[in-house]
């Protein structure tokens, strides 16, 4: 090796060193990695708001699920089906009513599903609605079907404002049917009536 060529080496090797320098000098005040246990759980936490995120801002829950389930492949078919639990019976609270708007003695129809995309229950919900407000078929397909309650009520053309809400992590409870997020919302037709008020608490298994 010439002369030059040693320099150029010698110069080369200080520069590679100067370069690393800041690299292990950062490294070092990161600290150690987390470990490799807690890095799911960080990305369950983020799933976990990003559905939180999208159910608030959408329009209806059956369409927000429907989306989330074939975005993140929870189900062969991204279909949401509302399983009614059809041995239970609530009073509406006055809460309820006096956010329908209704007196005491006005009809109204309570409704407790299960939505389910796939083998997976996503959420449950309890619904009380004013089945006045309906029409006469949207009411005899919510009576005798699973079919979703915001698919049914569609061409009301209705919104959905949410009361309030709330968040758990870690999950509310244990298992597949720990509770994420608590929402109770209220469903207004185009003319801005009232019609339906639901309690929905959504599950660990909506989480990929």
């Amino acid at each position: 090796m010439g002369p030059f060529d040693r320099t150029d080496r010698l110069r080369w090797q200080a520069a590679s060193l100067l370069a690393a320098a800041p690299v292990a000098a950062f490294a070092a005040a990161a600290g150690p990695a987390p470990p490799a246990a807690v890095q799911p759980q960080l990305a369950r936490a983020e799933q976990a708001q990003a559905l939180h995120a999208r159910l608030l801002a959408g329009h209806s829950a059956t369409a927000t699920l429907e989306a989330w389930c074939a975005e993140h492949g929870l189900a062969a078919k991204a279909r949401v089906r509302a399983v009614q639990v059809r041995d239970v019976q609530r009073d509406a609270p006055e809460e309820v009513r006096k956010a329908l708007q209704v007196q005491a003695d006005t009809p109204l129809r309570y409704r407790r599903v299960q939505l389910a995309c796939g083998q997976r229950v996503l959420s449950e919900a309890d619904n009380w609605y004013v089945p006045g407000l309906l029409t006469p078929a949207m009411n005899k397909v919510l009576d005798g079907s699973d079919e979703p309650f915001g698919r049914v009520v569609g061409p009301l053309g209705f919104q959905r404002q949410t009361l309030r809400d709330e968040a758990y992590w870690p999950p509310r409870g244990e298992g597949p049917k720990a509770v994420l997020l608590e929402v109770h919302a209220l469903l207004r037709d185009r003319d801005r009536h009232p019609f339906s008020y639901v309690i929905e608490s959504y599950l660990a298994q909506a989480l990929p």
